[in-house]
């Protein structure tokens, strides 16, 4: 039985993030499919290799919850929760051992069985914060603005 497009993004998920399955990124990525994030773009498992290893230099136990799917046509939305402990200084500062949540939210599009191209948005200002012991910015709903 082949597998839906909602079924890809959750194992997505699950294999590259929750197992640190590096390999699965090349298995589930086709070759030139652009990533966007923050206004930069990589292509492919190459491009993605990086963004991968870079955050497991910086955290470990890395576990991504997938909370909401919603599907339509070739198109797949994720809203997810991550929790992660800072443990190396690959975020340019020294690692604080403080395990941390984020929360982001990842579209991805599916042709033959595999991601052909993906958008993220997490929130890294708040994972900043919380490395730094400091109250959420006053663009959060419900942050004071003292």
């Amino acid at each position: 039985m082949p597998e839906t497009n909602r079924e890809l993004a959750g194992r997505w998920f699950e294999e590259v993030w929750n197992r640190n399955r590096r390999e699965a990124i090349g298995e589930m990525l086709a070759e030139d499919a652009p990533i966007h994030e923050g206004g930069i773009t990589v292509h492919g498992p190459v491009g993605f290799y990086t963004f991968f290893d870079r955050m497991h230099t910086a955290f470990s136990e890395i576990h991504v919850t997938v909370k909401e799917t919603i599907a339509e046509g070739d198109k797949v939305c994720v809203r997810w929760n991550c929790s992660l402990k800072h443990t190396g200084a690959g975020l340019g500062m020294p690692p604080s051992s403080k395990t941390l949540e984020t929360t982001g939210m990842t579209i991805i599009r599916v042709d033959g069985g595999k991601v052909v191209e993906g958008w993220q948005n997490w929130d890294m200002l708040g994972l900043m914060q919380q490395i730094h012991e400091q109250k959420h910015a006053a663009t959060y709903i419900g942050a004071s603005s003292a």
